[in-house]
């Protein structure tokens, strides 16, 4: 008699099943409305399909749509085969690389047929069309298993070179997996490499709850030095209404745009002259200088000591602290250069010297800190020591990677670390949260924290990363933010390669999140660059140094401000927060007064005294997003009073002078010295 297989629910129910059962039967075995709701499995912890058979006795968890996560990974998946099978069905010849699920869609990487120019946007409407063809057509997803000759064999003889590379590479002794869109070897049915999984069959999708977004161009492997390919990205989701939902927050996305808006408001601009790294306007850099004097009274409220340190560093310091092993290719470098003077010409050219000594720009500003902290003789009385830098630093970030103010190749961080024995380091944390909480409530934002655990590559012992990964939870702890509230997860391998991180992950108006914040608990620093202090027992020991930021990098949070606010900045940041204008030239005398008194006050004011039409000046300064134009005429020169438009509001308001001047004064303070 054959032995049952013995699965094992969630609910700690055991089902006996026939040996060669899938998912899926034990779906039906419970019940019609499982069967008809159950998309995939989760087997042993992996995700499978839904009939694919058990390979013996298992812990079966069976995944609906509502298991969200999982479903639009399958489903992205699936959107992103058929989008490759509808590119092959319409156009003959094209050549198939890979196509992966995105965060919020998919994309596919292709090869137009030679008789063809490369794809565009213009091709995405049939190719939709003909995805809901195939979607609808309701084509069954068989996983069959391959050699790999017969992968080599097969995309070799159908001209797929591509494919016949990467096939060639793979592991003989793995199983190789490959996917019919079909019956195999019925006519329409059509073959992709993969490993899956996927749903049951096209049917699955629906086909009015994705749409192909835009075209870009791509190298094959990523290499600029391979065949270039189209890829065509599409957004992928489970129904209509999440489809509509996100192209409307595309779109009020694409409304805050930090470049758009950093245009329209005369902030900064970016040019290739000086790629990845940002001009600052008067009015970007003021906001700047304001939260750069925001952050330095809660700095020093928080007993930090400011410092600065070098742009230039030689690398054996680099090499030292494990930074040139790990991050080299992202760091500028330069050496040392001598004069070369052409014998004919006697015109001199820079050369790289025989006995060159290689220098490198920072990428971050922890090694200069340490070399800070070894000078002179420190002693546990003096723990903790908190060194803080507006620190300039720069990374080569591949050219394609670059996005506004997003993501630079120089950028200046609100830096710190803290220099602490082991005994400090939970309190040290915990004051670090309330620090951030405190300037992330000053801004609006809500965010979730989370924990990045050690990753497989990684310096120091286990037993220090043990240290160091319980000493931030215990902060949390303490600080009572390792709850649903604070959106409390560990992310297992991802910290840095020499210490576990907590993360503060903000979110904006429009629901985005962005990681900005971090602290980051760290024994392999101090070590490898030997930093200590005297210990009370006269002996040296290495002190903890704890890495932090809250900002992030200066350019970015004024990106993410800038989208979150839709450029509508709090008036204590605003460039200018207000406008005199007059309505005719009569009251220009008593406008002048009014700026000055503003002026006195410390409001930053601009007049506007033009010969044009109000309504043509309340449209300028609205896109400029001034948050207060206080107009005048005659009956306000005579009634000492002002009409205050504020920006989003659609009815004026008229006061006396001295109320508009209160209003403003108090808006213009930062919130934290507010009373």
């Amino acid at each position: 008699m054959t032995e049952l297989l013995k699965i094992s629910l969630p609910d700690g129910s055991v089902r006996e099943m026939e040996p060669g059962s899938t998912p899926g039967d034990v779906a039906a075995a419970i019940g019609p409305g499982l069967a008809k709701a159950a998309i995939a499995a989760r087997v042993n912890g992996e995700v499978r399909d839904i009939n694919r058979p058990f390979d013996g006795d298992a812990e079966l968890a069976l995944i609906t749509s509502r298991d969200e996560e999982d479903a639009l990974e399958l489903a992205r998946h699936d959107f992103a085969h058929v989008l490759a099978e509808a590119v092959q069905a319409l156009y003959p010849g094209t050549q198939i690389t890979f196509g992966p699920a995105t965060d919020d869609g998919f994309y596919y990487d292709v090869k137009a047929p030679e008789s063809r120019a490369p794809f565009s946007s213009e091709d995405l409407p049939a190719i939709e069309e003909k995805m809901r063809e195939i979607i609808k057509a309701d084509k069954p997803l068989i996983r069959q298993a391959w050699t790999r000759e017969q992968l080599i064999e097969k995309w070799s003889s159908e001209g797929e070179t591509f494919k016949a590379e990467w096939a060639k590479e793979l592991p003989e002794n793995e199983e190789l997996t490959v996917y019919w869109s079909g019956e195999p070897g019925s006519d329409g049915a059509w073959l992709d490499m993969c490993r899956g999984p996927h749903l049951a069959s096209t049917g699955k999708l629906d086909p009015d709850a994705f749409k192909l977004m835009r075209v870009a161009g791509a190298y094959w492997r990523g290499d600029q030095n391979n065949a270039q390919l189209t890829r065509i990205y599409g957004t992928g989701w489970l129904n209509k209404k999440q489809l509509n939902q996100h192209l409307m927050r595309l779109e009020e996305a694409g409304k805050r745009d930090h470049r758009k808006l950093g245009k329209e408001m005369d902030l900064f601009h970016l040019q290739e002259e000086a790629h990845g790294s940002v001009f600052w306007h008067p009015k970007g850099y003021r906001i700047w200088r304001e939260l750069e004097a925001y952050m330095r009274r809660k700095m020093d409220g928080a007993e930090y000591q400011e410092i600065k340190t070098p742009q230039l560093m030689d690398v054996r310091q680099w090499t030292q602290s494990g930074h040139w092993g790990k991050y080299a290719e992202n760091m500028f470098a330069v050496p040392d250069i001598v004069p070369e003077v052409d014998a004919e010409s006697g015109e001199s050219s820079p050369a790289v010297a025989d006995d060159s000594q290689w220098m490198a720009i920072k990428p971050m500003n922890c090694p200069a800190h340490v070399l800070v902290f070894k000078q002179g003789i420190t002693s546990y009385r003096d723990l903790p020591i908190r060194l803080g830098e507006m620190g300039c630093c720069h990374r080569n970030e591949p050219h394609g990677a670059l996005h506004g103010l997003m993501r630079v190749r120089q950028f200046t961080q609100d830096d710190a670390h803290i220099f602490c024995t082991e005994a400090q380091v939970v309190d040290e944390v915990r004051a670090f949260c309330k620090l951030a909480d405190e300037v992330y409530s000053d801004f609006g934002f809500t965010y979730h924290v989370k924990l990045a655990l050690r990753p497989d590559q990684r310096f120091g012992s286990d037993a220090d990363w043990d240290k160091a990964e319980q000493e931030l939870r215990d902060a949390v702890a303490e600080a009572d933010m390792d709850n649903a509230e604070y959106g409390w997860e560990e992310l297992p391998g991802e910290g840095a390669f020499y210490a576990p991180k907590l993360e503060w992950h903000l979110t904006d108006a429009i629901g985005r999140t962005w990681q900005v914040g971090t602290i980051q608990g760290d024994r392999v620093l101090p070590e490898r660059l030997d930093a200590s202090y005297i210990g009370e027992d006269g002996d040296k020991h290495r002190p903890v140094m704890l890495h932090r930021a809250i900002f992030g990098s200066y350019e970015r949070f004024i990106g993410i401000l800038i989208e979150h606010f839709a450029g509508r900045l709090p008036v204590w940041l605003a460039p200018v927060q207000a406008v005199v204008a007059t309505i005719v030239s009569d009251a220009d005398d008593y406008a002048k007064g009014a700026i000055a008194r503003l002026e006195a006050a410390g409001i930053r004011v601009d007049s506007d005294f033009r010969n044009e039409k109000i309504n043509y000046k309340v449209r300028e300064h609205s896109l400029a997003k001034v948050p207060h134009l206080l107009v005048i005429g005659m009956r306000e020169a005579e009634e000492g009073t002002v009409a205050v438009r504020t920006l989003g509001e659609k009815d004026q308001r008229v006061m006396s002078l001295d109320d508009a001047i209160a209003m403003l004064t108090e808006e213009a303070t930062p919130p934290d010295l507010r009373g």
